[in-house]
């Protein structure tokens, strides 16, 4: 799949209505931080989340045990989404593919061919540079063009 080409909406919404739960790694118990946004609304979507980041464990965020990795995970997961830096993206691929995962989403701003590779090859699908929020919401924000001026 070529990443620099917009996703096609049938491929997003298909992701995003089969997965049930998600490792968010780099989950933050900061409440302005973009990522605490994105797990609340997911999780208030339906979603199992699963926050993932070393510095909080032993601690909750929104009431959700922080693991400190994700193969520290003792269940299945649908899908890694990842909060970190784009250079920490091909580790967080590998550790996806060793636990079973079968989607590994990049937020926006985490793209990296590498990471692709990994997971694709080991027949993950594959997001990046894109929010899961924002995606669940897109179809609402399609104009109306049939509306008179």
């Amino acid at each position: 799949m070529n990443h620099d080409e917009p996703y096609a909406e049938s491929y997003l919404a298909k992701i995003l209505s089969s997965v049930k739960t998600i490792a968010m790694v780099g989950a933050s118990n900061d409440r302005t931080k973009f990522s605490y946004g994105v797990l609340r609304v997911l999780h208030e979507t339906g979603y199992e989340m699963i926050p993932v980041n070393p510095s909080l464990v032993g601690r909750e965020i929104r009431g959700l045990k922080v693991f400190p990795s994700l193969e520290s995970i003792n269940k299945k997961v649908d899908m890694v989404q990842v909060f970190r830096r784009a250079d920490d993206f091909p580790k967080i691929a590998e550790e996806a593919v060793e636990i079973g995962a079968e989607v590994l989403w990049g937020q926006i701003g985490v793209k990296h061919p590498e990471a692709a590779k990994i997971a694709e090859q080991a027949g993950l699908k594959v997001v990046m540079n894109r929010c899961p929020k924002i995606e669940l919401f897109r179809p609402f924000w399609k104009p109306r063009l049939d509306l008179p001026l």
